[in-house]
């Protein structure tokens, strides 16, 4: 399809599509459209950015168009579920855009703010209902709302979703659906249990995959700067002032996230940090600045980002590598959008190392690097994570340069210290080695490289944890 005529969408739709600016239909739209006018469910895997919305939204909105009927009462006829208020937000504004001549109700469910509106909203029932999984639940066991009436079942970014925890709140709603209903699951990658999830709801879905599962965005130029975690705060306040545009900026948690903005503030770069616990005006407010390009740049958590779609945002920053490799792909996705070219850069410490790993297996290729931990200044690209061997009887000293023990050439049978554990005795044989000298910097990253021998890494946090505060 070359044109959103080709589909043959109702006439205020495509009325709509022309006000917007719309034209040309991306990839996604073009194979799931008509899939969906016709009647199938369908499992549609593409990346963010690519126009999902547009592509479950229109033939929707078709349909209802096409069979106009009031909904029952505390109930709804379409029901998009999404992970975030943000997401959540943005896919009902999309509706209402392409919709905008259609007399069509709709509403907002989400957590965070208060429950009264909501209820009143859904008294006399809706035509589309866009939701967080937690709130609606909320409301479905105060009565307040009805799932038994729902012709149309929409999942938006299930993978987030199932990282978030909403998998058994997914479970219980699909159970009180109606037998016979379309059902449309959209996500950016593909997990096992995604898959073991849409076997189990979908009826003979149609598949429609724009690109290579969990690929990332090819306009993304990747990079990863290895650094020591104290470095990290001087490292990223260095990164935003030499290069120009809007950042977004990643962070693990939420104290993080919050810690970083204040950092890059004292370092006279304004950063605003959006999370889980800030409240819902809040949280309008920063991405509302940050969407008309007053504020340059953005620290959030992977949940509070999702649904931040912005054109403009030119570099994404993983200040914290994700523990979830999938969700690298969803952070890059944030920048490169619409046609647009963009910069993912992601700082790697010590205890990061085996997310690089996975992060790299999953979508198949080795990110240039460049080692910027004390001693280091070279790039490197690392096709493989290994520690590279000295030559030997040689040794590298505390301030990078390699020495030959005691000042002289020592056979001792080409023996190599063992890398881990006990260290040979010094002062065996009688004979004594002047101590090298030490300066701070080298210290440092001593002392980081033998908390990394000692301590395991750090467990992952739980998918649950994550999402306290979201719902």
């Amino acid at each position: 399809m070359t044109s959103f005529n080709d589909f043959g969408l109702a006439e205020p739709i495509t009325r709509a599509l022309a006000e917007e600016q719309y034209s040309t239909p991306t990839p996604i739209q073009s194979d799931a459209i008509p899939v969906v006018l016709a009647g199938r469910d369908i499992v549609g895997i593409a990346q963010t950015g690519t126009g999902k919305t547009a592509a479950f939204a229109l033939p929707i909105l078709h349909r209802l168009a096409a069979q106009p009927r009031e909904a029952a009462r505390k109930s709804c006829r379409v029901l998009v579920l999404s992970p975030t208020r943000e997401l959540s937000g943005q896919i009902l504004d999309s509706f209402r855009a392409y919709g905008r001549h259609l007399q069509l109700t709709s509403a907002l469910v989400i957590g965070g703010v208060p429950m009264g509106r909501q209820v009143r909203d859904l008294m006399n029932g809706r035509d589309v209902l866009v939701a967080t999984p937690g709130r609606l639940l909320d409301l479905v066991k105060s009565n307040a709302l009805r799932l038994n009436a729902i012709e149309v079942l929409v999942l938006d970014e299930a993978d987030r979703m199932l990282d978030m925890g909403f998998i058994h709140d997914i479970r219980t709603i699909v159970a009180k659906l109606p037998k016979e209903r379309q059902t449309l699951l959209f996500s950016a990658t593909m997990p096992r249990e995604i898959a073991e999830l849409a076997a189990q709801m979908l009826r003979d879905p149609a598949r429609v995959a724009v690109t290579p599962v969990a690929s990332t965005a090819e306009r993304v130029e990747q990079r990863v700067i290895h650094v020591e975690r104290a470095a990290k705060p001087a490292l990223l306040t260095e990164v935003l002032r030499n290069e120009q545009g809007q950042a977004l900026v990643f962070t693990r948690t939420k104290h993080g996230a919050d810690k970083v903005a204040r950092n890059l503030s004292k370092a006279g770069v304004p950063a605003e940090a959006i999370h889980g616990n800030k409240s819902q005006n809040q949280r309008e407010r920063v991405l509302g600045a940050f969407r008309a390009g007053k504020l340059k740049t953005l620290v959030a958590t992977d949940i509070a980002a999702r649904g931040i779609d912005v054109t403009g945002i030119s570099h994404v920053i993983n200040y914290d590598l994700p523990n979830i490799p999938e969700s690298y792909v969803h952070r890059i996705g944030r920048t490169a959008r619409a046609g647009a070219a963009g910069i993912a850069t992601s700082f790697c410490d010590h205890e990061e190392r085996a997310f690089l790993r996975d992060i790299e297996k999953l979508i198949q290729m080795s990110i240039p690097a460049t080692d910027r931990r004390s001693g280091q200044q070279q790039d490197r690209q690392p096709a493989k994570h290994h520690r590279p061997q000295q030559p030997r009887g040689q040794q590298q000293d505390r301030g990078g340069h390699r020495q030959k023990r005691g000042g002289q050439q020592q056979n001792r049978g080409h023996r190599q210290p063992p890398r881990f554990g006990k260290q040979p005795n010094r002062h065996e044989g009688g004979r004594r080695e002047a101590p090298h000298p030490v300066d701070q910097a080298a210290a440092a990253s001593d002392i980081g490289q033998i908390a990394f021998m000692r301590h395991a890494p750090r467990k992952a946090h739980g998918a649950g944890d994550a999402n306290r505060g979201t719902r």
